[in-house]
């Protein structure tokens, strides 16, 4: 599938992605592109942020494909059951947290129990080897409960700014690869 012929919906996580972040960049460089605002960036509550995502790809107009990172990727997957048959193509999932790890912020435990069911879509789920949110054996876990292809990065943080991913071009590939896949 082509970017264009696709609505690309971008989920930041807790906190919001800033300026600069892979994610608003990616915003701004697809012509179908668009960030799923939250009303509450910074102490978040899971109904308000599923209501969000589920209203967003409803009212696509193109068949969707999902960008979510940390956070988002824990709402998308609870989300997920009750996206319209069919219309979501894709996602792609970036740096999950493990609700359960030591690292987990607790204005994110709304968001806990995250469901185990296989997507009913194609995924690929992009982890770093050194992320505090998640260990990659979690995310191998998170992976094979949701049938998501797996991409470990490499020592790359939580794929954040803070860890110099602005623009983030090997991302741009996978996202490609993904895109090629569906």
């Amino acid at each position: 599938m082509r970017i264009a012929d696709a609505d690309i919906l971008i989920l930041p996580g807790l906190g919001n992605s800033g300026a600069g972040h892979w994610q608003r960049r990616w915003a701004e460089r697809f012509s179908t592109g668009r960030i799923v605002e939250q009303d509450e960036w910074d102490d978040p509550d899971l109904r308000d942020w599923i209501a969000a995502i589920v209203e967003a790809v409803e009212a696509a107009e193109r068949p969707v494909v999902l960008i979510a990172h940390s956070l988002a990727v824990s709402a998308l997957v609870h989300a997920a059951p009750r996206f319209p048959a069919r219309k979501v193509k894709g996602a792609f999932l970036v740096s999950p947290p493990d609700h359960e790890g030591p690292g987990f912020p607790r204005e994110g435990r709304s968001f806990d129990n995250v469901p185990t069911d296989p997507l009913p879509f194609p995924s690929l789920l992009v982890v770093s080897t050194n992320d505090s949110y998640v260990t990659p054996n979690r995310a191998a876990d998170m992976a094979t409960a949701w049938g998501s292809e797996l991409h470990f990065a490499g020592e790359a943080g939580h794929i954040n700014l803070a860890s110099g991913h602005g623009p983030w071009p090997e991302g741009l590939l996978m996202f490609t690869r993904l895109m090629q896949r569906i």
